[in-house]
Order: structure tokens, then C-alpha cells, then sequence
């Protein structure tokens, strides 16, 4: 079965009874030079295609990383959206962002990352616009990355691993003193204001803060 749906952020296709063979097979064939990023849950697959809407906010929130890492003083280990995968969880996607930072000397220096032989990321960003198709949550979890930010272009959540569920929270784990309340009015501020005059604005707060 193939369902597809559209808006003006994100296409997304899911496709079901896909086998993790076939899956990884896919993986290898289109390699990491394409527009579009994936999810699998069990057998299914979601193919989403990002637009302006959806990939803007991706952007700053890097950017929002980077100056708390570079204002607090601490090495981060950017990933981007490397492939996530577990074969004995029959789970895998691919974040809008990742980051190693407490675990950054784990993988210092290292020229491949996969979970069979690295931990997973320390904090993962999505933003999912419209809603997909496959429970995020539960692959994340299943993969066992501790920390993860959610935004649908309007909300901002913090979510902790805690064994192997997800609990929202209102601090970041990885950033103490980083609120989602307060974090959510930057990510708002990526539709209206100049990127230079959002950065600024962070950074200031950033440094008012530490």
C-alpha cells in the first residue's frame, strides 16, 4: 500500500509491508545524496520530502546549537541527519538534526557513525510540520537516543528518555538552563524576524543567561 500526502512543508509517502532487507537495500542504493528523509517502523516506510517551511526552522535550530555550544565553551559533534538504525529493533529514521555532546569524546575523531558501534546521539531535533505517518517517539526510543526536541511550526517540546519511554520536560538535558517555553519563542521568531537579527537576539539572551 502506498499513501501520499502533501502541504506546504513537508510531501510525505508511506509505504507498507517493506522488509528491513529491502530497506537497508535502499538505503545503499540512494547513498546520502538526496532531498528527502526516512523513517521505518516495523516494516513500514515513511519518504518525507521537505519544503521552505519545514526546512528554514531546521536551519536556525543548528544555528541555535552551535551558539549555545560555542558561548558555553563546550565541543559538540555535529551529525545532521545521519541514518539512525537498528536491525534487532527493526527501527530506523534519519532526525532533521543530531548532536553528540556528552558523549562527544566517544565519537571525537571517528570518520563513520552507526549504532551498532557508536551510542546513539545525545539530542535529536524534529520538526514535523504535518504529521507523520510512523510514532517517532517509540523509534527514538527503541533506538535509545536520551533527549529529543519536537516542533510542529508552532510548539516546541522537550522530551527525555527515561528507560524506555519519552517524558516531556520544560529543561533541556543536554542545555540546563534552556526552557522549552523560552527556546519555543526563537523557533517562532524564524518566521518573522532576519536570520541576522534572530541570531543576534540569541546569542544576547544566551550569554544573559550563563
Amino acid at each position: 500500500m502506498i499513501a501520499t500526502t502533501s502541504s506546504l512543508a513537508e510531501q510525505r509517502t508511506l509505504l507498507e509491508n517493506i522488509s528491513w532487507s529491502t530497506f537497508e537495500t535502499l538505503l545503499k542504493e540512494i547513498g546520502n545524496r538526496r532531498g528527502y528523509r526516512i523513517a521505518y517502523d516495523n516494516g513500514m516506510l515513511e519518504i518525507m520530502s521537505p519544503l521552505y517551511e519545514h526546512e528554514n526552522p531546521k536551519i536556525q535550530s543548528d544555528r541555535f546549537i552551535f551558539i549555545l555550544a560555542e558561548e558555553l565553551g563546550i565541543e559538540i559533534k555535529s551529525a545532521g541527519s545521519m541514518t539512525l538504525k537498528q536491525e534487532q529493533a527493526k527501527k530506523g529514521i534519519e532526525p532533521d538534526n543530531c548532536y553528540y555532546i556528552q558523549s562527544e569524546p566517544a565519537v571525537r575523531g571517528r570518520q563513520e557513525l552507526d549504532l551498532e558501534t557508536a551510542p546513539p546521539p545525545d539530542l535529536a531535533i524534529e520538526i514535523d510540520i504535518t504529521s507523520s505517518s510512523v510514532n517517532k517517539l517509540a523509534i527514538y526510543s527503541a533506538l535509545g537516543v536520551p533527549e529529543l526536541w519536537l516542533y510542529n511550526g508552532r510548539v516546541l517540546k522537550f522530551y527525555q528518555l527515561v528507560e524506555t519511554e519519552y517524558i516531556e520536560r520544560d529543561f533541556s538535558i543536554a542545555f540546563p538552563f534552556v526552557s522549552a517555553a523560552e527556546m519555543a519563542g526563537f523557533f517562532t521568531r524564524t518566521q518573522t524576524m532576519g536570520e541576522m537579527a534572530l541570531l543576534k537576539s540569541f546569542r544576547t539572551w544566551v550569554k544573559e543567561k550563563i
